[in-house]
């Protein structure tokens, strides 16, 4: 009885992605365009931006995969999971192969 209610107080620190997964936090949604266009709350876009929470531990050690933690990422959500994990915080964990593009700043 005493271990069931330690588990029930333990709370989930951490999200740690498996296979060729990566978790993801999804910008916020833009409401309106650099123009100043407003966009309407039902636009349905299929690609979204965010940022890399966590790499698992395979996509981490295959040098093919150029993501790394806290990269900007343009992926498709159609086979992400959700994570309700935070409240206001938008977690994704999505396929490696939905990940489109990093985006890469030079100075």
């Amino acid at each position: 009885m005493q271990r069931d209610t330690q588990r029930k107080r333990a709370k989930l620190e951490t999200v740690e992605p498996l296979g060729k997964r990566v978790l993801i936090r999804k910008d916020e949604d833009k409401k309106a365009t650099r123009g100043g266009i407003a966009l309407p709350d039902s636009i349905e876009i299929p690609t979204i931006t965010g940022r890399v929470v966590a790499v698992s531990a395979q996509i981490a050690a295959d040098d093919n995969f150029p993501i790394r933690q806290y990269d900007k990422v343009l992926f498709n959500p159609k086979n992400s999971v959700p994570v309700d994990f935070e409240p206001g915080n938008q977690l994704f964990v999505v396929p490696i192969e939905d990940v489109v593009a990093v985006f890469r700043f030079r100075s």
